[in-house]
């Protein structure tokens, strides 16, 4: 494990669906039904309240899908987090060169969600590397610099002395299925 920003960024191989923290994020595609790979683990560890939650957010807020870059929270079910970010990353090569914008979308709007409901903890894992086709090497520039810039920006106060709500997210933990997926993210990152 490798840790950055303080220790405020934590580096790991393990199981997203194992992580006690207070969010998981799921790579998730704009149906939020479910799928393959980081998806389809948090809808099966996580049990059915998931699916009835994403159903409901189709019924009510997005009939079409959730869009690429943005981000919605629902409870965890059965995992041992408290809740899911749900975000839908590009597919790379098919957002006419917004690739890189739409994937650092996925990590702020899912770290502002996170802010908003003041939670501590936060697990990524390394949205569209997979089926999605985006670069790894390029991936660990865009979610680093994501990251980096909304802790850094958002550990300054309000202007009045107030802490700003973002302060309550002091653990990241980018958790990699694989050592080497998360070798290649060390030697491509810009934390430092």
């Amino acid at each position: 494990m490798s840790e950055f920003l303080n220790g405020r960024v934590r580096v790991t191989v393990g199981d997203i669906t194992r992580q006690e923290v207070d969010a998981v994020v799921n790579a998730a595609n704009s149906t939020l039904l479910g799928g393959g790979g980081v998806d389809g683990a948090i809808h099966r560890a996580g049990g059915s309240a998931i699916l009835g939650a994403c159903r409901e957010l189709r019924r009510t807020r997005y009939p079409a899908g959730l869009p690429t870059g943005e981000a919605v929270i629902t409870t965890a079910g059965n995992l041992p987090a408290r809740y899911v970010i749900h975000t839908v990353g590009p597919v790379f090569g098919l957002h006419d060169g917004r690739e890189a914008e739409l994937l650092a979308a996925c990590y702020a709007n899912s770290l502002r969600l996170a802010a908003g409901h003041a939670l501590a903890s936060v697990a990524f894992p390394a949205i569209s590397t997979g089926a999605f086709g985006y670069p790894r090497e390029e991936a660990a520039r865009v979610a680093s610099e994501t990251i980096k810039n909304f802790l850094d920006g958002e550990s300054h106060n309000d202007g009045e002395g107030r802490a700003s709500a973002s302060r309550s997210v002091r653990d990241v933990r980018l958790v990699f299925f694989s050592e080497s997926d998360a070798k290649t993210f060390l030697r491509h990152h810009n934390f430092e």
